[in-house]
């Protein structure tokens, strides 16, 4: 079981979460349930509507992309963001290759939580905003 600055610690190097306080980070770390998974779990499937985030706290994963390996994760990789915000399709495809330590926060925990604490809403669209092509608006 992970400390919960330990969750502050992983949570804190995710660029969407670059603005919160530490006290938010301990706000967010609250939704966030260390899972483990066995080699060869698909945590996200390319193309279907994601519904949670993940953070590797021990293993690896294999991202893939139209069946074809893109990039290798493992400890403190993420992915999976997005789906905090948007219920939008899955650009890739995320197996596990080892036993997997992780931590996942679901969507539907976490916009329950910005709903509460608009000041963390407000950074997070500030951190997304500040990551897209400067020519998308």
């Amino acid at each position: 079981m992970l400390h919960r600055n330990t969750k502050i610690d992983l949570l804190k190097r995710v660029p969407l979460f670059a603005g919160c306080s530490k006290k938010e980070l301990a706000r967010i770390s609250t939704l966030a349930d260390e899972i483990d998974f066995r080699p060869e779990k698909t945590l996200i499937r390319e193309g279907t509507v994601g519904r949670e985030f993940f953070i590797l706290v021990d293993g690896t994963a294999q991202i893939s992309r139209k069946g074809r390996r893109i990039d290798t994760a493992g400890p403190g990789d993420f992915f999976g963001e997005m789906a905090l915000l948007a219920d939008q399709p899955r650009n890739a495809t995320v197996t596990t290759t080892s036993d997997v330590d992780a931590l996942v926060v679901t969507a539907r925990s976490f916009r329950d939580m910005i709903g509460d604490n608009p000041l963390i809403a407000l950074k997070v669209m500030r951190a997304v905003a500040e990551r897209l092509p400067p020519d998308a608006f």
